[in-house]
C-alpha cells in the first residue's frame, strides 16, 4: 500500500513544473496578437455619398497590420451628427464590449479622435466608458490617448478642444450662408413641409401631398370640422403624412398654422414672399 501511494506521488508533476507550465501559457498568450475593434463615422450624407468612411476602414486596416492587431470587426455610422442621439453602430459596438465576445477585445481603433466625438464632453464620456470597461482607446492619428498620463490626457483634451471649434467654425459658416440665402427668399434649409420636395436646394410643390394640404384647409374652412375630426378622416382615407406616419390633431394644426402655404417662407426669424411656392388662395 505504501508503495503504491508513492508510485502515484512520483506521476503527479511537482511545483516546478506546474509553473513552468504556466509560464508557457503565459507567454503563449502575450505572443498573440491583440485583439481590436474598431469605429468609423461621417458625419453628413454628402460624406457618405463620397465613400469618405471607406477611407477610414482602409487606413485603419493598415494601420492594424503594421501594429500586428487582430482586428475583429469594424462598427460604422454614416451620415450620422457628432451628437449621442442617433448612432446606432457606437451603441452596437458598446453592446459587444459588455457582452460575452467583448471580453477578449482588448482596445478600440478609431481612424481620428474626432471621429468618436467633436464635442469635447461626449468625447471624454466616452473614453471614460471604454476605461470602466478596461478597454484602450487608440487613434491612428494621434499618439496615444492612455488617460492615466497627466500630460497625454491633457493632449487629447486639447484635441477635443480644437475638433470643437472647428466644428463651432464650421457651422458658423454654414448658418451664415443660409442666412444670407434666407435674405434673398431662398431655402436655407431646415425640415420639409408637407406639399413640397427639394430639387437642387431649393423648394417646390410637389402634387399629390399638394392636394392632401388643399383637403384638410377645405375640411377645416369648408366642412368646418375639428383638428381631431380632420385627423381622424385623413387616417380613414389612407392620405399619407411626409414621414407615413399617422395622422394626430396635432399635425393638422401645424399644417394649418404654416404661412408657407400662403406663399409666405419663413427661417430663423427671415420672412420673405415666395408666391411660386403657395398651394392656396388667400
Amino acid at each position: 500500500m505504501k508503495n503504491q501511494q508513492n508510485h502515484k506521488t512520483t506521476n503527479q508533476p511537482s511545483k516546478v513544473q506546474r509553473l513552468h507550465k504556466e509560464l508557457a501559457e503565459t507567454i503563449t498568450l502575450l505572443d498573440a496578437p491583440e485583439k481590436v475593434i474598431s469605429y468609423c463615422r461621417v458625419s453628413t450624407d454628402n460624406q457618405k455619398e463620397e465613400g469618405t468612411i471607406n477611407l477610414q476602414v482602409d487606413a485603419i486596416k493598415e494601420y492594424c497590420q503594421k501594429q500586428g492587431f487582430d482586428l475583429v470587426d469594424t462598427f460604422k455610422d454614416e451620415g450620422v451628427s457628432g451628437g449621442l442621439e442617433d448612432r446606432p453602430a457606437l451603441a452596437s459596438l458598446f453592446s459587444y464590449l459588455e457582452g460575452e465576445q467583448g471580453k477578449e477585445i482588448q482596445a478600440v481603433i478609431v481612424w481620428k479622435l474626432d471621429r468618436l466625438a467633436r464635442d469635447l464632453y461626449i468625447q471624454e464620456h466616452l473614453i471614460k466608458k471604454l476605461e470602466l470597461l478596461d478597454k484602450r482607446l487608440i487613434s491612428t492619428k494621434e499618439a496615444d490617448l492612455d488617460s492615466s498620463d497627466p500630460m497625454r490626457k491633457a493632449f487629447r483634451q486639447f484635441m477635443g478642444i480644437v475638433a470643437e471649434l472647428e466644428k463651432a467654425f464650421i457651422t458658423m459658416r454654414l448658418s451664415g450662408g443660409r442666412i444670407q440665402k434666407a435674405k434673398k427668399g431662398g431655402y436655407a434649409g431646415g425640415g420639409i413641409a408637407l406639399g413640397y420636395l427639394t430639387k437642387e436646394k431649393e423648394l417646390q410643390p410637389t402634387k399629390q401631398e399638394a392636394e392632401t394640404i388643399k383637403t384638410i384647409f377645405a375640411l377645416k374652412k369648408g366642412k368646418r370640422l375639428s383638428i381631431n375630426e380632420i385627423a381622424r378622416f385623413l387616417q380613414e382615407q389612407g392620405y399619407q403624412t411626409k414621414r407615413g406616419g399617422s395622422w394626430y390633431a396635432s399635425t393638422v394644426s401645424y399644417i394649418l398654422k404654416n404661412q408657407i402655404y400662403k406663399g409666405f417662407y419663413e427661417y430663423k426669424g427671415i420672412e420673405s414672399q415666395r408666391k411660386d411656392l403657395a398651394l392656396l388662395q388667400v
